[in-house]
């Protein structure tokens, strides 16, 4: 099986050492580099041909922003998840529009990385539960426009729930028993009617405006 190549991005040595070492042992995971900034990342990039980037936000030089913005308009392909903290709030709709698939706390365990990994490989979005229910406490600047009342059919309620949920488009048609086509259709209406023009921004726009239920997040932890 083809191992995914993931690439770090983050100015602390110690966070980026830590999290190498615990992705050692998933044997189809390989880490192929890391950098310390978003400038030194670029000039890495084409040699160590990632699959996915675990991206900071704010670092000296050049931020994630900056980086990310930058490599996915070269690279289409590349898949960039940001390894985030409380706080980074108004950062997210900013990665969004820049191309990132996922965030990720930085105080995620193990398993919620390589779950976040192997979601965003397989063409879904991931979005941790906590950082979900602090955008729907925190950001104060929702879009309160028309599209705030937008009516979806139940078809495409359930279709958006399994979206905003890391599902894949053959995912989703497996779990409804539908066709791939259909749901690619269900899936471009939904984002014709939110005026969303990707899964990120609209898995963001479904939390903001309430158009799905979050599970809350397990603080026993």
């Amino acid at each position: 099986m083809k191992k995914i190549k993931v690439f770090l991005v983050d100015d602390h040595k110690l966070f980026r050492n830590g999290l190498s070492i615990l992705m050692e042992n998933e044997k189809n995971i390989l880490v192929t580099g890391e950098a310390e900034n978003g400038r030194q990342f670029l000039e890495y990039i084409e040699q160590k041909q990632p699959d996915i980037v675990l991206m900071d936000i704010e670092m000296p030089v050049m931020d994630g922003f900056q980086a990310t913005k930058m490599v996915c308009d070269k690279y289409p392909g590349l898949k960039v998840i940001c390894l985030t903290m409380f706080g980074e709030e108004h950062y997210y709709l900013k990665m969004i529009e820049a191309g990132a698939k996922g965030f990720i706390l930085k105080n995620s365990d193990i398993d919620e990385v390589i779950k976040a990994i192997k979601t965003v490989y397989n063409g879904g979005t991931y979005f941790s539960q906590e950082i979900l229910y602090n955008v729907v406490k925190n950001i104060q600047d929702v879009r309160k426009d028309s599209r705030s009342t937008i009516h979806l059919s139940s078809r495409e309620n359930e279709i958006l729930e399994l979206i905003c949920r890391g599902f894949s488009n053959t995912e989703i048609a497996e779990e409804l028993h539908i066709s791939k086509r259909t749901v690619e259709k269900h899936r471009a209406n939904i984002l014709d009617k939110t005026q969303t023009h990707n899964t990120a921004s609209l898995v963001m726009y479904a939390v903001e405006n309430k158009l799905i239920k979050l599970q809350e997040p397990d603080d026993s932890t």
